[in-house]
């Protein structure tokens, strides 16, 4: 977790504290104090990708109220959501895991909240003063992408329909000129397993790009990319908002040429590579 402080002629400085955890699990930060008097604005970045973080963001936000009188904005910058996914309950039973989340976040009171790339409509429709930055805006940020897809080097592939309006975005954003093939999967209903890949269109020859928000452990971009491949694909590249990639990289040997992320999950440092794949992070 990062703590920042904006004075009033938008300087921005590190807000540093001590963290540990005590034995039974209790998690305790204590901030150094320091003048307030001219902080207009406190940020709070953290990837809240475990629980622990979830009660240390609970916890620090109370230390930051208590030491500002409650009389400093506090805004918070969390650009992986978690419990996005869960935006539906899909067996009785469940808990809607994004209501949940969006819930304990609103109730810290933040001035306001960023996210980045959400995977549907339904989390920031669920979190106040929430600001979401678009998947077109990360990918922008990688110039070599940005320049591959103005020239019309790449064909882009949206993974199934709940991608089509991002993809179809980023099209737009390069006037058009990067063509656009819709997939989709086949599920087995009971399951859930995917069963089989189809692609609408033509890929032979074709470098493709395909576009999502999250890629956990792969599957659906592997069971896609060997259908790209087999219908002649010569190059397939993954941009992934949000890389948690929990079977590594290798399992996309052969198959996945090129992928790129953000740091939205993990500090670029954090990430292993493959000797393979071309991986490329774009730090926000």
């Amino acid at each position: 977790m990062k703590v920042f402080s904006y004075d009033s002629t938008g300087s921005k400085s590190v807000i540093d504290y001590d963290h540990f955890t005590f034995s039974g699990g209790e998690e305790h930060i204590r901030f150094n104090t320091i003048d307030f008097s001219d902080s207009k604005k406190i940020e709070i970045f953290e990837r809240l990708t475990d629980s622990s973080k979830v009660v240390r963001l609970m916890v620090a936000v109370d230390a930051l109220k208590r030491l500002t009188n409650e009389e400093t904005r506090i805004e918070l910058v969390i650009p992986y959501f978690p419990y996005a996914r869960q935006d539906r309950v899909c067996v009785e039973g469940e808990a809607l895991g994004a209501a949940v989340m969006a819930n304990f976040i609103n109730s810290l009171n933040f001035s306001k909240v960023t996210i980045w790339d959400a995977h549907s409509d339904v989390s920031p429709a669920l979190i106040n003063k929430v600001t979401n930055i678009e998947q077109i805006s990360l990918l922008t940020r990688c110039e070599v992408l940005s320049q591959r897809l103005s020239r019309g080097e790449l064909t882009l592939i949206s993974p199934d329909a709940g991608a089509s309006k991002k993809t179809i975005k980023i099209s737009e954003k390069f006037n058009g000129v990067p063509e656009v093939i819709q997939a989709q999967k086949v599920r087995n209903l009971r399951t859930g397993e995917i069963i089989k890949t189809e692609i609408i269109g033509d890929v032979k020859g074709k470098s493709v790009l395909i576009a999502d928000d999250i890629c956990d452990g792969g599957r659906t971009f592997i069971e896609l990319a060997k259908v790209l491949k087999s219908h002649g694909a010569v190059e397939v590249s993954l941009f992934i908002t949000h890389g948690i990639f929990s079977k590594g990289l290798d399992v996309f040997e052969g198959l996945i040429d090129k992928i790129y992320t953000t740091d939205s999950f993990k500090p670029a440092n954090e990430f292993k590579h493959s000797n393979n794949i071309n991986l490329e992070i774009i730090e926000m």
